[in-house]
């Protein structure tokens, strides 16, 4: 069995920081992954005890709480709270999701949150999502055509056409997906060939092993393994 290690710079240091919730009943211990690049240390984790009766009910909320209460060094993203801008994604208790939508209480024990896996971290749950974005950008992620459009008139859309779209466009690029899959590391539309040449690589479309961890961390109840499975039906019809 092969044995995997973070380099030594990398592996969290024991010890942290522990932020009481004094005189409170109902408390909440949450360890949180802190990593400070200006300071030359290694990664640490802080515990932080929150007061569930004085907080939102969602994990989000206890993060706000931490950094405006407790800590206000702490460092995450987060925008809409609403699931929709996938600002929030982080790792907790070992699953990749959206703190804005993840339920407190949904989490037993004591609960631990880390930055999205397999991503350099820029600071604290702050990952680098600039090799995400660059390869997103790779797969040119728009329509295509070769033809003109005709003059003055609109490219209409047909209902069915719209369908084929259904469980794609959901996504919101929050990378829980890609983060999960342990193979991560590393008609209207008028290219289909072309973009069926750029997949047909044995590191790209074929990385996918349909794991399904990508389906079971979508926040978005996508399934990008079951889209994956589309693409390569069609490199193998266009075989025959």
């Amino acid at each position: 069995m092969a044995e995997f290690r973070l380099p030594k710079n990398s592996r969290a240091q024991k010890g942290g920081t522990v932020h009481k919730a004094e005189g409170a009943s109902n408390v909440k211990k949450f360890k949180v992954y802190r990593y400070n690049p200006d300071s030359g240390q290694n990664p640490h984790f802080d515990t932080f005890e929150i007061d569930t009766d004085k907080c939102g009910p969602m994990v989000l909320d206890a993060l706000i709480k931490m950094k405006s209460e407790q800590d206000s060094t702490l460092t995450f993203r987060r925008s809409c709270r609403e699931g929709i801008c996938g600002s929030c994604s982080m790792n907790m208790n070992g699953k990749n999701g959206l703190a804005c939508t993840t339920a407190i209480e949904d989490l037993k024990g004591d609960i631990q949150i880390t930055p999205l896996p397999h991503m350099a971290v820029i600071k604290d749950l702050v990952p680098d999502f600039t090799h995400f974005y660059a390869q997103y950008a790779s797969i040119e992620p728009w329509l295509k055509t070769k033809s003109t459009t005709p003059s003055g008139k609109e490219r209409l859309q047909s209902p069915e056409e719209r369908e084929k779209l259904d469980g794609l466009y959901e996504c919101i690029l929050c990378a829980c997906c890609s983060t999960s899959c342990p193979s991560y590391w590393w008609n209207r539309d008028e290219y289909t060939g072309e973009r069926l040449d750029d997949l047909e690589d044995p590191f790209r479309l074929y990385r996918c092993h349909t794991i399904m961890n990508c389906a079971n961390a979508c926040p978005k109840g996508l399934s990008p393994a079951r889209a994956i499975a589309e693409i390569k039906k069609l490199e193998a019809e266009r075989q025959v």
